[in-house]
């Protein structure tokens, strides 16, 4: 099933604001190989994103979650349609512009965590400042407020190989949300990780979310954390399945 979930004290939309989507897909197709050969991944996706929502794609192994992200995040490019980032469509843009997207509007966030493990804690989130071309003068803030975020200020001296694995992975947000994207990008981000502490990178989620400070898009195929989320999509046969459930958990 997938479900929509109401979070409680989200902040309000403010009254005759009109919000465009961080992530526009229109009818959008991928496939591999070619001839015989070519398997067929997504066909004629359609699909709108507003601000500041956390959002999950569900589907067995090989129904295009991954690669539904990675089309998102310009590290490929759909066979036929367009996909649109905060309404700039990216499916024309040459290398140059497509990394320079993803070094300073979007995020991204993987299951093996991507810390350098000879730098502490804070070293790796100024590597993600560095990386996006921040401003040296705006490194302590934001070194500070990431950190406070999840939960990890009294741990910013640490090693990676000193943290669990739950922390590791919230040095990895920290590191993303530093550069302070519009779209973070997730890929199986609690699947290595035991229940409780998937359950405390979800809530992280939800708090950034919820403050407004960006929009997350991940994939999940664990079916209590899907719970949790408010808005999820089912891929199944190349296409997208949306269904709403007005519960409350």
């Amino acid at each position: 099933m997938c479900y929509i979930l109401t979070v409680k004290g989200k902040r309000p939309r403010k009254g005759g604001d009109k919000l465009k989507s961080v992530v526009r897909i229109e009818s959008a197709s991928k496939s591999f190989g070619s001839g015989n050969k070519k398997v067929d991944i997504l066909d004629n996706i359609d699909l709108s994103i507003e601000p500041h929502q956390l959002v999950a794609f569900r589907g067995r192994s090989g129904s295009g979650k991954t690669t539904l992200l990675n089309l998102i995040g310009a590290l490929d490019r759909p066979n036929s349609g367009e996909i649109y980032i905060e309404e700039q469509p990216i499916g024309q843009y040459n290398e140059k512009k497509r990394s320079e997207l993803r070094r300073t509007k979007i995020g991204f966030v993987f299951q093996s965590y991507g810390l350098v493990p000879f730098m502490t804690v804070e070293e790796n989130v100024i590597f993600g400042l560095r990386v996006a071309d921040i401003p040296r003068q705006e490194w302590a803030g934001r070194i500070e407020e990431a950190l406070e975020l999840v939960g990890l200020s009294n741990r910013s001296k640490h090693y990676p190989y000193e943290l669990s694995g739950g922390e590791q992975q919230r040095v990895a947000i920290a590191r993303t949300i530093g550069v302070r994207p519009t779209l973070i990008l997730a890929d199986e981000p609690t699947a290595e990780l035991d229940s409780k502490t998937g359950f405390n990178i979800i809530h992280v989620f939800q708090e950034l979310v919820k403050k407004q400070l960006t929009t997350i898009i991940m994939t999940s195929h664990d079916p209590i954390i899907l719970e949790m989320i408010e808005h999820v999509y089912t891929l199944e046969d190349r296409k997208i399945a949306y269904k709403k459930n007005e519960s409350v958990i």
